[in-house]
């Protein structure tokens, strides 16, 4: 069996449509796929750049092309009613659900909750009585399994969350969703083809993955 890991933040609509799409492209593999969502305005920073959301033009693009590519693949998606908004709540409400075994990581279903609760019904991701609905379904959810529940604000969900964006830049992510195997990191929801190619065993990968990216830089800007 081999092992995915699946780094995510439900504010990225890719990440929704990487999340949703991502059954598909492993039939007939035998994988485990960790769920682990880390902040992505905490990768944004510690690269100096800006989130698709944040610059004009490229904001009016992406919800188009992103809504486009849900019509595309019969994925449902509607834009929340705002975008960008401040994630940490559910972030911290999904890791709040982590196991003690994995304490990073979120089951499929809680991660599908999260990208549920931002990406369908067009509403407003940061609703207080929508967060306090989702936590009460959690909370069910966890009770059900008789597994413990921390406070979502606590100091140990909080940590966690710190430990999986730390995590996440060691290995060089610098956006979600960005999916990992074998030392090999697929990002966007556009390297769907790519990561079935790699685990397909596509000789490509034998000859190209690491030459291509060994090239010197003709000019850096400042």
């Amino acid at each position: 069996m081999r092992d995915i890991a699946f780094f995510y933040d439900p504010i990225s609509p890719y990440a929704h449509l990487a999340f949703e799409r991502l059954p598909e492209v492993l039939v007939g593999h035998s994988v485990l796929v960790r769920y682990k969502p880390v902040l992505f305005a905490a990768l944004l920073k510690a690269h100096g750049q800006l989130g698709p959301a944040e610059i004009p033009g490229k904001r009016d693009w992406t919800y188009r092309q992103v809504s486009w590519l849900g019509h595309h693949h019969g994925v449902p998606l509607e834009m929340p009613a705002n975008h960008p908004f401040n994630p940490l709540p559910l972030l911290r409400l999904g890791l709040a659900c982590a196991s003690a075994e994995a304490p990073g990581e979120t089951s499929r279903f809680v991660a599908e909750q999260l990208f549920h609760h931002v990406w369908h019904g067009g509403l407003d991701a940061s609703d207080p009585q929508r967060l306090a609905a989702l936590q009460a379904l959690l909370q069910a959810h966890m009770a059900e399994r008789e597994r413990p529940w921390p406070a979502p604000d606590s100091d140990e969900v909080k940590q966690r969350l710190r430990s999986n964006t730390d995590e996440a830049l060691a290995l060089g992510l610098f956006g979600v969703p960005a999916m990992v195997v074998e030392g090999h990191v697929f990002w966007g929801q556009d390297a769907l083809p790519m990561l079935r190619a790699y685990l397909d065993g596509d000789a490509w990968f034998d000859g190209h993955w690491d030459a291509v990216a060994q090239r010197p830089e003709g000019v850096r800007r400042t």
